[in-house]
């Protein structure tokens, strides 16, 4: 009787496992192109993957740089590009792009409260806007900034029209809408490149 009572418990500790696990993936497929399932997501998740893009990609400084078929575009102080999502807004400066969105858009941000170098954009331009995550996002004339997750090499711009809503950034916060050029970033095997926003 006893050691039914043993299975019976690690059975149902099992199934609560189960579904927690469950619970937690159920987010990770993309969201629609406006981006708006995430906009309403307003308290910071707790699986790791969530925490590492609250944190975002910190910066100190914005530059430029010159990349093949797009031309000048702002990058980060390590030379990664960095992008605008259409489903934000600059005025007023809106950020709609948390969760499962953060985590292939990482929010260009800055641990410096507001203190953004520039070089060869101008400085008015430049500010700051605070997350639902209590981090702090970079602005370009009022648009958040962002990297994207599969530019692993500075100057790659594989984030460039991606679902036709994120775009690399002029130094005058206007986004690029050239198509990027034809190599695309690699996916992992049996994986589908298209989707979903993000």
């Amino acid at each position: 009787m006893v050691a039914i009572r043993h299975v019976t418990g690690y059975a149902a500790m099992g199934a609560a496992v189960l579904a927690l696990t469950l619970a937690g993936c159920g987010s990770g497929g993309g969201g629609g192109g406006s981006g708006s399932s995430s906009s309403g997501t307003s308290t910071p998740q707790s699986s790791g993957s969530a925490q590492n893009a609250a944190k975002g990609s910190a910066t100190s400084m914005l530059t430029t740089a010159n990349v093949a078929k797009l031309g000048t575009v702002v990058t980060d102080g390590k030379g990664f590009v960095l992008y605008r999502f259409d489903a934000d807004s600059a005025n007023p400066t809106k950020v709609s792009c948390y969760s499962t969105c953060a985590a292939l858009w990482p929010a260009a941000t800055t641990t410096t409260n507001g203190s953004v170098t520039t070089k060869g954009i101008d400085k008015s331009l430049v500010s700051t806007v605070k997350r639902n995550d209590g981090s702090t996002q970079i602005t370009l004339a009022g648009w958040p900034l962002y990297r994207y997750a599969k530019d692993d090499a500075p100057k790659e711009p594989y984030g460039q029209g991606v679902d036709g809503t994120w775009w690399a950034v002029t130094p005058s916060g206007a986004k690029i809408t050239t198509p990027a050029s034809t190599s695309s970033a690699p996916a992992p095997a049996g994986t589908s490149t298209g989707g979903g926003g993000y």
